[in-house]
């Protein structure tokens, strides 16, 4: 893990919001690269050099996410189920990650696109399973720029609060992914039961 880091630090010295911006496409696309290290990284490195600034980090992440995930879905969407497969076994994606994916997008719908950022398997994998499943492309444009604005400001801002405990950190985030997403979606059905409540009143 401490070799990764190694080379994602260089990266990030060598080509700054570049390499966050591609880093982040590449994985919301649907490439298995660490997109979630390099932009901690980069959180992190704006709190301790100001070399990267917290606000840009979080405006070109977005832009990323957003625009990967949606190159995801017109690839899943042209590609379909065949494609799927073929890129399952080419980056050793696990079936059960994108079996749980499927059954999200199924029950949830778009609003499964939203909280599918917050799980690492999931993320890689929604927009293509959200092409190939041919969900509507405007409700799944919303529902992904909302859950990228979201996720990244909380990363990011966490990189930067903690920006003196990387390691400490890394290992938090990974082991409470799951946590994470269990808050968020806590406040989403608080919000929607009070929606609920005050349309019925």
């Amino acid at each position: 893990m401490h070799n990764v880091i190694g080379i994602l630090r260089h990266l990030l010295l060598d080509y700054g919001y570049w390499a966050v911006a591609l880093a982040l496409l590449a994985e919301n696309a649907g490439i298995p690269v660490p997109g979630e290290t390099i932009l901690i990284l980069a959180s992190v490195f704006s709190y301790n050099t100001h070399e990267l600034r917290l606000p840009w980090i979080i405006v070109i992440a977005t832009i990323a996410a957003t625009a990967g995930d949606n190159v995801g879905y017109w690839i899943g969407r042209k590609g379909g189920r065949p494609l799927l497969n073929r890129w399952k076994h080419l980056f050793r994606v696990r079936q059960s990650h994108i079996d749980h994916a499927e059954r999200l997008i199924h029950r949830h719908g778009s609003v499964a696109i939203f909280f599918a950022r917050f799980v690492a398997g999931a993320r890689i994998i929604a927009g293509p399973l959200a092409g190939v499943l041919c969900m509507h492309w405007p409700r799944f444009a919303f529902f992904n720029f909302l859950g990228a604005i979201v996720w990244v400001s909380v990363i990011s801002t966490l990189g930067y609060l903690f920006g003196s405990q990387l390691d400490v950190l890394l290992r938090w985030i990974g082991d409470s992914s799951w946590a994470i997403l269990a808050v968020v979606v806590a406040f989403a059905l608080f919000f929607w039961w009070k929606r609920r409540r005050a349309a019925t009143a």
